[in-house]
């Protein structure tokens, strides 16, 4: 008989909610729409973010990791995302597909080198499977590593590449055996200083602006051979379990954005003033807003449910779920939020416009919700 999970928080996931919480209102939301106009790279508080044991929360404490568990990761990421999604996607990149892998996948060698770093805050982290011509389709990716004496010899081209440019080090996929498919992908790790890496211009974005994105452009980009993550062949595995865990940090971030505006769409229809009185007391936005109100409960729910259960055998359909589940819940949420606000929300003077614009990715990055509902399916229906 399995064991009961509970969805209480422990003492100290309790305090680490507060102290992230904390954090986030006194040294993030100061200058963060100035930093989001400007689209500046908050590396200052990226550092601090470090120093808290925020970006390497999976990481053993061997390694300088904090050691924490899954839920008490999802809770961070929801609290930085709640004042700024863009924090947050840095935060989940480098602790989920960077670090994740290499704590997961890596020799103690690889550990060694690079995830004190990770976790210190000393180097942020990356991850590089999408190309021009495979985003969902990653079997399809083109990037070639052929082996040469004590080298792996990299070319080729990945796009959207969250901290690409402020990034220290890359998980990287490459298909080391063209000829067999998905299992003639490999990971690689790739530091930013690797002769042949380069960073393309970086992306003009709809929202999530102070997050940096672009292209990594790999012309004879050459790593030792000890910088293969897991053995030769097993990059798709690999991908495939680093997304697993990655859609877990965007369900938690979808959950924070959904958080922050039903705070908002409350604290707006108390104040604005319609008909002789404030618009919280019509029907129709009541009714937004308890609609709200409870897809957030379930959103967080679900994502605190994938949390505690990923290393299940149903870890990976619920980790789906939970990302489809929630960025969709917070789309709808921001849209009914900036429809509550009316005009004023579709002035950039209001949080809610930024809102608007950052959640509409979640349900594209980490797989797409059609790419969930796929994922979903094929766990239901293999058997």
């Amino acid at each position: 008989m399995e064991e009961a999970l509970s969805f209480e928080l422990s003492e100290e996931q309790e305090l680490l909610r507060n102290e992230v919480r904390r954090f986030a209102e006194e040294r993030i939301r100061p200058g963060l729409e100035e930093r989001e106009r400007n689209h500046a790279f908050p590396s200052e508080i990226l550092s601090e973010m470090g120093e808290l044991g925020l970006l390497g929360m999976l990481v053993g404490e061997r390694f300088g990791g904090a050691g924490l568990d899954t839920l008490g990761y999802v809770v961070a990421v929801e609290e930085i995302s709640r004042v700024c999604p863009s924090v947050g996607v840095t935060m989940s990149v480098t602790n989920s597909v960077c670090a994740w892998p290499i704590y997961r996948f890596g020799s103690n060698e690889l550990r060694q080198r690079f995830l004190p770093a990770l976790c210190s805050g000393e180097m942020l982290g990356g991850f590089g499977l999408t190309e021009p011509g495979s985003g969902s389709d990653a079997a399809a990716l083109r990037t070639l590593a052929e082996r040469d004496g004590e080298t792996w010899v990299l070319n080729g081209e990945k796009t959207w590449i969250t901290n690409a440019g402020v990034a220290g080090t890359y998980v990287i996929m490459a298909k080391t055996d063209p000829g067999a498919g998905s299992r003639g992908i490999s990971a690689f790790v790739v530091p930013a200083d690797a002769p042949g890496l380069t960073i393309g211009t970086p992306e003009s974005k709809m929202g999530l602006k102070a997050s940096r994105t672009a292209p990594l452009i790999l012309e004879g980009c050459r790593v030792g051979v000890a910088n293969l993550l897991g053995a030769p062949g097993e990059g798709f595995k690999i991908a495939l379990a680093t997304l697993d865990h990655s859609r877990l940090g965007i369900a938690a971030q979808a959950v924070g954005i959904h958080q922050r505006a039903l705070e908002l769409a409350v604290d707006y229809a108390r104040e604005r003033v319609q008909f002789g009185v404030p618009i919280a007391e019509h029907q129709a936005i009541r009714f937004q807003i308890a609609q709200m109100a409870t897809e957030l409960e379930a959103a967080r729910a679900l994502t605190r449910y994938a949390a505690l259960r990923e290393a299940h055998s149903d870890g990976g359909r619920l980790a789906s779920e939970a990302k489809l589940y929630a960025s969709e819940a917070a789309n709808r949420a921001c849209y009914a939020a900036l429809q509550i606000h009316g005009g004023n929300g579709f002035a950039d003077e209001y949080e809610i416009s930024r809102l608007y614009r950052d959640v509409r990715v979640t349900t594209i990055y980490e797989g797409t919700s059609e790419m969930q509902r796929l994922v979903t399916a094929r766990h239901l229906l293999r058997g």
